[in-house]
């Protein structure tokens, strides 16, 4: 039996994975979009290409994730490519300087605040 892809259910992963609510969706995708047509949207098994290239371009994913993801394949690989084995020979040593690490997702947080506050202003402003 073929396994098809749900691709509302994948945008809705997508969306949370990025930490965006549905109202946020709907306002960078227009202004005939509101919260309860996302949710009508996340629940369509396939979705219109139009549609999911303007939904991926918002997410800032490729279409094609959207279309492809398989969170059963996702789990697959990992739980195969992960084995307890105390005597395998792994390097657990940092091979990056953490301190960059912590800055570079800290600027990925005020740019993330910086986008929220946009949004905010935007709101406000209609």
């Amino acid at each position: 039996m073929e396994k098809t892809i749900h691709q509302g259910r994948n945008v809705k992963r997508f969306r949370e994975m990025l930490g965006m609510k549905q109202e946020a969706l709907a306002l960078e995708l227009g202004d005939d979009w509101n919260q309860r047509k996302i949710s009508l949207l996340e629940q369509k098994e396939e979705i219109e290409d139009p549609l999911l290239k303007q939904i991926a371009d918002v997410l800032k994913v490729p279409a094609e994730a959207i279309k492809n993801f398989d969170e059963e394949a996702a789990i697959n690989v990992i739980g195969n490519s992960y084995h307890d084995n105390s005597t395998s020979n792994v390097n657990y040593h940092c091979t990056f300087n953490p301190i960059d690490k912590i800055v570079e997702l800290y600027e990925k947080l005020v740019a993330s605040e910086k986008e929220k506050v946009e949004l905010l202003q935007k709101l406000l402003e209609k």
